[in-house]
């Protein structure tokens, strides 16, 4: 009976992290390039009360007794299904069609990812403008490098193709392509990418290294579009019946609590 009320409280532990990570996705419905989270569950250990054997009759017992220790969560997962293009007023919003991530560089010098193309123009200190996140982060090229450009640039006349190039018009008035194009990078396991918060990922070694669409033939381009953006993957109705789901699950564990405890009541109270 004790190993009972174990059992159960790790189940309890379980469904309690697991309606965090439904609150979670609830709370960053709105969140720009969000990707919903799953958590995943696997058992604890199983101790043998009987293993295979013969019975006094020399009849052949071929099944075991083995009883579970309760479960454990296994992993946080995210799910990197497309979100809904949002449309945007602004010219430096993009959204990502594809499997591709922008790159930012942070403020200790590394390389993180991002599927939220909430961008902005900066001054930089050379008077130009360097296109940054909301967070003052450069986003890089594809080549590595922060996007800046010069002074003679007018930011209202700034436009970027399909494939990520940023253009100007030229004297015709014509938008031509300056030289200069957003980086898209993919991953062979996006789903191991650290995440970091502020809505950026980092490289781990379950991720493997980031793949830049513009040099590698074998990833398929990213479509990137101006004045959108990519809304989160978050269903709320799934989220919602998950939610019922793990409160049912809190509760049965709970009352194999209060079971568990009154069966041990009553074996107490039989010498009396």
């Amino acid at each position: 009976m004790v190993r009972s009320l174990w059992s159960a409280a790790t189940g309890m532990i379980g469904q309690q992290t697991n309606v965090d990570t439904i609150a979670n996705n609830l709370a960053n419905v709105n969140t720009t390039g969000y990707k919903t989270q799953v958590n995943q569950f696997k058992s604890l250990l199983y101790q043998t009360i009987q293993s295979e054997t013969t019975s006094g009759n020399g009849e052949t017992k071929p099944t075991g007794a083995q009883v579970g220790l309760g479960v454990r969560n296994a992993a946080i997962t995210s799910r990197f299904k497309q979100g809904n293009m949002l449309e945007s007023t602004s010219d430096t919003d993009f959204a990502i069609d594809g499997e591709g991530f922008f790159a930012v560089r942070g403020q200790d010098g590394e390389t993180y990812y991002t599927r939220n193309g909430s961008f902005i123009w900066a001054i930089n200190s050379g008077g130009g403008v360097t296109l940054t996140n909301s967070e003052g982060l450069k986003v890089l090229d594809t080549q590595g490098r922060p996007i800046e450009l010069g002074t003679n640039y007018m930011t209202n006349k700034i436009t970027v193709s399909s494939d990520g190039q940023i253009c100007y018009p030229n004297a015709n008035n014509v938008a031509t392509p300056i030289g200069v194009t957003i980086g898209a990078y993919q991953f062979n396991n996006p789903t191991g990418l650290n995440k970091e918060g502020d809505s950026l990922y980092s490289v781990s070694d379950a991720s493997g290294p980031a793949i830049n669409e513009a040099t590698n033939n074998q990833a398929k381009r990213s479509i990137i579009r101006q004045g959108y953006l990519e809304g989160s993957n978050v269903q709320v109705v799934d989220e919602m019946v998950n939610l019922i789901v793990a409160q049912r699950a809190y509760e049965l564990n709970s009352k194999a609590i209060t079971a568990s405890d009154q069966m041990m009541q009553q074996a107490n109270q039989l010498r009396q």
